[in-house]
């Protein structure tokens, strides 16, 4: 029996992938979670689960993925560094994978001072890169850190995520070659919507030869008002909204403009898909998913594919 993800069949199997993402509750409610995921089914091929976001306590991402992976979804565990050493890191990639979660990415995390508690004590015993080598030395060599052996090693497929567009932009390529030779399988970028930036960022990656190394899922976030566009010019660190994109949304009627965001979400689809190494999009509608069944309708992109 193939321990392989939907994720990783879709993209092993040549087919143009399409994620999109849960923020679990601020609570126990498993129910806000299911509701999320049944807004989902059956229009992509998996959801990602945050973790702890931003610093701000959450249901935790291997619970909520637990839920979704009831619900048959396929769900991609979000691992941050922050709060555990390497020893739980290890503990909970081998829970997991004896769970059915087999899709995990990697990420450093927004430190604490973000968060809700900003005093807490972080860890950060290991970096995103060094989390990403610990996964693939458990996944392929059947080994912990320490270097003992696994008994019934994990299986899973490693993502990474990675800003094509932070400072100074003329090593981001280079960033995703190291992660790439760290170990990860596929990445999800920051959301585009400089779509020429973005294309920019692809050549060096084509440069590199990584396109060919790693499955590229292009980030698209849709915007409900011209305020969420100039707060994620203004106040996300490393975000590329271009000025006539603001425009656009500000020249829009406020009752049109939600409206407006999906028309610019699903050109910037059309755009990245055309790139060459682009082998999926990751659809962060934040607290907007049910909008992402229509966005996947419309790009033309339903039904998925039954790998």
């Amino acid at each position: 029996m193939s321990t392989a993800s939907n994720l990783e069949k879709v993209l092993k199997g040549g087919n143009f992938a399409v994620t999109s993402e849960c923020g679990p509750p601020r609570g126990a409610d498993a129910e806000v979670v299911k509701k999320k995921g049944s807004l989902l089914a059956g229009y992509v091929d998996a959801v990602n689960v945050t973790d702890n976001q931003t610093s701000v306590v959450r249901m935790s991402s291997f619970s909520a993925s637990l839920i979704l992976k009831t619900m048959g979804l396929d769900p991609v565990m979000q691992m941050v560094c922050r709060d555990r050493n390497r020893i739980a890191i290890q503990s909970d990639v081998l829970g997991a994978s004896a769970l059915g979660i087999n899709n995990i990415l990697c990420l450093s995390g927004d430190h604490q001072k973000f968060g809700d508690h900003p005093t807490a004590k972080n860890v950060f015993d290991i970096d995103s890169m060094q989390l990403i080598q610990c996964i693939r030395q458990m996944v392929d060599d059947g080994k912990f850190l320490s270097g003992e052996e696994i008994k019934g090693k994990p299986a899973l497929f490693v993502g990474c995520a990675e800003n094509p567009f932070a400072d100074p932009f003329e090593i981001r390529a280079m960033r995703l070659a190291k992660k790439v030779k760290a170990g990860a399988q596929f990445v999800q970028t920051q959301c585009i919507f400089n779509v020429e930036k973005f294309g920019k960022w692809m050549e060096m990656v084509r440069d590199l030869g990584v396109h060919e190394k790693v499955y590229i899922l292009a980030g698209i976030t849709p915007m409900k008002s011209v305020g969420m566009a100039k707060y994620m010019k203004n106040s996300v660190p490393g975000m590329d909204v271009p000025d006539d994109l603001i425009k656009r949304m500000q020249d829009t009627p406020k009752e049109k403009q939600a409206e407006e965001g999906i028309r610019i979400c699903l050109e910037t689809i059309e755009k990245v898909r055309a790139i060459k190494g682009v082998s999926g999009i990751h659809i962060m509608a934040i607290e907007w998913e049910q909008r992402v069944p229509e966005i996947v309708k419309s790009a033309g992109l339903y039904p998925r594919p039954q790998p």
